[in-house]
């Protein structure tokens, strides 16, 4: 039987050539996938230009931010990753997974403020049980963005369990409140704790984190304001923590982030911590994963490592 896509006889193609668009995908460069997949470069480009002819289309144009994937190419993205993913698991499975021995890049996906706090200490655990394979981080708008859970584009995530997606499994990790941010030698916030009057008056830093917009620990942040009647006033809106560590330490705005990244902030920049007016509600972080790739030997093995690196 011969198998046919949008026209195109399959059996005709040379399948590593879908390999390598999977490569310039991930690192958005003829470059980065040369890198990886131990080829020059121009053998890179040479197969993308006989899948071009295959296909029709261009699949990635240049921009300024690297290659980027044509709407054709972001059509045929996910089923790309996911083909890629389920015939590395199914190697991996049928000789058995050997954590000293398994070459596979495994996939974190979280906000910034886990890269300072949570990843060191993934990090070093996965250097010392996986040895030959590779930690990768990415941005929760690269989860978005990507469907990265479903597509196999990403492994596992961190956050709140409210952020679970249809076909997701959630595991706790540990919780944490938040507290705020101030310069240390801020002009009108002296104490330990930031009274109602100075929190209605005193301009905030907001977060952002996914696709330009606030969170879900925003949204319950908004409600706990309105029990105890206070307002925030915004004077600036940020994609990171650490851009938001960055602007307190240089402005009057404060910035309200978790207790377990706050420290490691203040050992950086000139910033000291101050408590809410009001008790700060514990939000708790979970590991989470998707159905399709949670008996795979591997995956299992390095959702461990995150438990183990991080549960509290």
């Amino acid at each position: 039987m011969m198998v046919r896509i949008t026209g195109v006889n399959l059996s005709a193609i040379d399948l590593n050539l879908f390999l390598v668009l999977h490569a310039v995908l991930e690192s958005g460069s003829a470059t980065g996938a040369a890198r990886e997949l131990h080829v020059t470069q121009s053998a890179v480009s040479n197969a993308l230009a006989r899948l071009r002819d295959v296909l029709g289309d261009p699949l990635v144009v240049r921009s300024r931010r690297g290659l980027v994937p044509t709407p054709r190419c972001e059509e045929l993205r996910p089923f790309i990753a996911s083909a890629v993913s389920q015939l590395q698991l199914a190697l991996e499975g049928g000789q058995g997974f050997k954590p000293e021995t398994c070459t596979r890049t495994f996939t974190v996906a979280g906000a910034d403020h886990h890269g300072v706090s949570d990843v060191p200490k993934l990090a070093a655990l996965f250097a010392k049980r996986l040895p030959a394979a590779l930690l990768r981080v990415v941005s929760i708008d690269y989860l978005v963005e990507r469907d990265g859970l479903t597509t196999g584009a990403v492994d596992v995530a961190l956050g709140p369990p409210e952020a679970t997606g249809p076909g997701c499994h959630a595991e706790p990790l540990y919780t944490d409140d938040a507290v705020l941010l101030v310069r240390r030698d801020h002009p009108r916030i002296r104490g330990k704790t930031l009274t109602k009057a100075l929190y209605n008056t005193t301009k905030h830093i907001d977060l952002h984190l996914a696709e330009g917009r606030p969170g879900i620990g925003a949204q319950q942040h908004a409600r706990i304001l309105k029990e105890h009647g206070l307002t925030r006033e915004v004077g600036l809106a940020v994609p990171h923590f650490f851009a938001a560590a960055m602007a307190a330490a240089r402005s009057d705005l404060v910035a309200g982030v978790p207790r377990r990244v706050a420290k490691a902030f203040c050992d950086m920049l000139p910033l000291r911590t101050v408590e809410m007016p009001f008790p700060s509600p514990r939000m708790t972080k979970s590991l989470i994963w998707h159905t399709r790739t949670d008996a795979d030997p591997g995956a299992r093995y390095f959702r461990s490592l995150v438990v183990e690196a991080l549960r509290e």
